[in-house]
């Protein structure tokens, strides 16, 4: 199936509300599964990788002796998470997912864990999925680790930390990036009184143990996803008028992709902030060479490349190691989705690419999306700019935000389903 997305108007203006933050949502599920008190999770996000994630841990069969195979799909945060939190659990669990996921390593995390006493059997290729976790208590103690590695490795451990008898304290060799990420863990471990401390390269969590704070009818609300914004402060860049009001986004916000916010006032896009969201309207102050890192916040890339390539302004980006691992190689894909638009891309190291666009980009026949949700959605406000811009698989977007083409229609997008 092919979606071909046109705007007639190519003026961008009304209110939606996103979905909410995946991130946030998957270690709220880790944390509650662990937590001493009962409380309910309030605006759980629906994406994909959540709701398999929520289905796991709430099934009749989790933590019995039999052996139990549990199948995470392409969810990568899914497949991490509970490596980690399988590994405490007494039972036996077989995890494993889809052929992609098989080729996504997971042999740090493996490793780390193995050093505090787990136990996991790599069930095809070393170093990576399908997996068989024995699970029980788990000494902890210390680990070292490359700072550069995915923050998702990082959090699996810490969100277990203060199930350990020893505790852990994890020492980094080198600078860590995609820091936001793991800022945003320790401070959803510390809502739910459990406290680490980072300090010097290393970050230390003691034995303790998950409680709710202790006001009558606690809940945890999740905030709404700012990477799903992140296409929204696209679409707004590449409109010919912007007036559009996002409800449920704030700032201060756990969430490192509220950076994207920063980023497009280079790009000609003023955030209000609002009571309960933001309001996004151009002032078209562009500047004429972009260049960002984004080892911080990773999974803006695409987006970001999408919309200086359209906004005719060269670009540098550098940060983008984790890129080949993720639900595709995002390097190869968006360079190779880029070439078709006319873009000139240069990679270097897999951690720097840069950016040279047309002065008038092509019309591409079809931009493929290699499984990878992000793709889609990133590519897709290219109709503000394109007579119209047509999309293979369009349901990978179902991984991170299921309503986003539903989304574009209440706001003047015209969707044609298209034959193979």
């Amino acid at each position: 199936m092919m979606y071909k997305i046109s705007h007639p108007t190519k003026i961008l203006k009304g209110s939606i509300t996103l979905s909410s933050s995946k991130s946030e949502s998957n270690r709220a599920l880790i944390i509650q599964a662990l937590c001493k008190d009962s409380f309910e999770i309030k605006n759980i996000s629906t994406a994909e990788d959540t709701v398999i994630m929520q289905k796991i841990l709430n099934a009749k069969h989790f933590g019995t002796i039999d052996e139990t195979i549990y199948d995470v799909g392409s969810a990568g945060t899914t497949m991490r998470f509970l490596t980690a939190f399988f590994a405490t659990k007494p039972g036996t669990y077989i995890l494993t997912g889809t052929d992609r996921m098989k080729k996504r390593p997971i042999g740090v995390l493996v490793k780390a864990l193995r050093e505090m006493g787990a136990d996991i059997e790599y069930l095809e290729k070393e170093g990576y999925p399908p997996l068989k976790i024995k699970g029980k208590k788990l000494t902890g103690g210390e680990v070292e680790m490359d700072g550069n590695v995915s923050s998702q490795f990082i959090s699996a451990l810490l969100l277990i930390a203060p199930e350990l008898q020893n505790g852990l304290v994890i020492k980094f060799k080198g600078e860590v990036t995609s820091r936001p990420y793991i800022d945003m863990t320790l401070k959803m471990m510390q809502e739910f009184r459990v406290y680490g401390m980072w300090q010097d390269g290393i970050i230390s969590v003691s034995p303790q143990n998950y409680y709710k704070k202790g006001e009558e009818g606690y809940e945890y609300k999740v905030e709404a996803d700012w990477s799903s914004a992140s296409y929204w402060y696209a679409i707004a860049a590449l409109s010919k008028e912007s007036d559009l009001v996002i409800n449920n986004l704030k700032r201060p916000s756990l969430q490192g992709d509220g950076m994207v916010a920063d980023i497009f006032t280079m790009l000609g896009i003023k955030s209000e902030y609002m009571e309960d969201g933001i309001r996004l309207t151009k002032n078209n102050l562009k500047e004429e060479h972009f260049g960002f890192d984004f080892s911080d916040c990773p999974d803006l890339v695409q987006t970001i490349a999408v919309v200086i390539s359209a906004l005719n302004i060269s670009g540098f980006f550098n940060g983008l190691h984790t890129l080949k691992i993720k639900e595709t190689d995002r390097i190869s894909a968006l360079k190779n989705e880029l070439t078709r638009l006319g873009v000139k891309v240069e990679v270097e190291n897999d951690n720097t690419m840069k950016l040279t666009p047309p002065d008038t980009l092509n019309q591409p026949k079809l931009i493929y999306t290699y499984d990878d949700h992000r793709m889609a959605m990133a590519f897709a406000p290219l109709a503000m700019v394109l007579d119209s811009i047509t999309i293979e698989q369009p349901d990978t977007v179902k991984k991170s935000y299921r309503n986003f083409w539903n989304d574009l229609k209440s706001l003047g997008f015209v969707i044609e389903e298209m034959k193979e």
